[in-house]
């Protein structure tokens, strides 16, 4: 049962025959075979050993950086997809803010519980997801940084992050909104990219968190710059119910997340004052199509492509019919109050 093992090409076993055809050159080519041990030799054993030490030694390390409503249902997908996937290291770190709830640390009730009791209660999150408040723990070693926070908190975020993390680390952006500071407006994976010289690959899509929560079907798209880091952020995001297209633009990925929220203010206030469908059709495509404007004479290198994947007109359309910036503006029109709609 054992000699049928010997063809096995794992580096440990390649190593052992060729010390010891070098060691025994005077027994042939075939020596390992004729050695009166070969038989003991567990090759189903030095097989796996030698799997386990290949996925430890190139395997990414994921660092979840927000746990918030959108955060914590990242942390689910990412949780199982590491699970899957021989590229990934089986433990994601989530940076939590640390809060408390019912008496006690938002970070040890999610440890405890596998559930994030605040901002998304009711669903599980895996096992392998592990909270903790300190975010330089939670990037130590990571290969993989993945953002998942308020725009308004990313410059003292990066700050932290500085001289901490792993020179080889790569980042994805989920960050919706623009950098303003006195260099002037940036997108967020700039901002990121500058402050930590990283490269920065964004996603972003039609994508109401609550209903991936719930596992009903979505799209998204990841921008990237380089092939290779948009195909592993494939794999880490992808499931059958969370389509990922990916495209080389990740600028043009992003800015279509953050713009058409103006779109659906609009939507919003046509909603409120109850003008019908058709000029909310006509918002969506006028906004639309200034958007599309704004971005091509602002940034270089924007691809039209991108405004037909999820990130354009499908989060524009979901956006101008069920997100929050909508449900704010038509509020706005029927209560004249400014407020915080969940």
């Amino acid at each position: 049962m054992i000699q049928q093992y010997r063809y096995i090409k794992s580096p440990i076993i390649l190593f052992a025959k060729k010390y010891i055809n070098s060691r025994y050159f005077g027994l042939g080519s075939n020596c390992f075979s004729r050695l009166p041990y070969y038989k003991t030799i567990n090759f189903v054993t030095l097989s796996k050993i030698s799997s386990n030490m290949t996925r430890e030694s190139v395997s990414e390390k994921v660092a979840l950086i927000g746990s918030g409503n959108w955060g914590t249902v990242i942390s689910k997908i990412i949780g199982n997809n590491v699970m899957r996937y021989k590229e990934f290291h089986q433990e994601v770190k989530m940076w939590v803010f640390e809060e408390i709830v019912e008496g006690r640390n938002l970070t040890e009730l999610i440890n405890e519980k596998h559930e994030n009791v605040k901002y998304l209660p009711g669903f599980t999150i895996p096992e392998n997801v592990k909270a903790f408040s300190d975010l330089s723990e939670v990037v130590r070693d990571a290969t993989v940084l993945v953002f998942c926070i308020p725009h308004q908190f990313v410059p003292k975020t990066c700050d932290q992050l500085k001289g901490k993390i792993n020179p080889k680390a790569k980042a994805i952006s989920l960050v919706k909104g623009f950098e303003t500071d006195e260099k002037g407006i940036r997108p967020i994976s700039h901002a990121i990219s500058e402050s930590l010289n990283i490269s920065v690959c964004s996603l972003s899509g039609a994508n109401i968190a609550n209903e991936i929560a719930e596992e009903h079907f979505s799209e998204t798209t990841i921008g990237y710059n380089y092939l290779a880091e948009g195909e592993l952020f494939k794999k880490l995001f992808e499931t059958k119910y969370f389509r990922v297209g990916i495209i080389n633009d990740v600028v043009g990925v992003e800015l279509c997340g953050a713009l058409k929220n103006v779109i659906a203010i609009g939507a919003g206030f046509v909603d409120g004052l109850k003008l019908g469908e058709n000029a909310k059709a006509a918002i969506i495509r006028i906004g639309f199509l200034e958007m599309k404007q704004f971005m091509k004479k602002f940034y270089g290198g924007i691809k039209d492509e991108t405004f037909f994947e999820s990130c354009g007109i499908a989060d524009v359309i979901a956006t101008c019919y069920g997100g929050r910036n909508r449900k704010v503006a038509e509020s706005f029109v029927t209560t004249g109050k400014v407020g915080i709609i969940k």
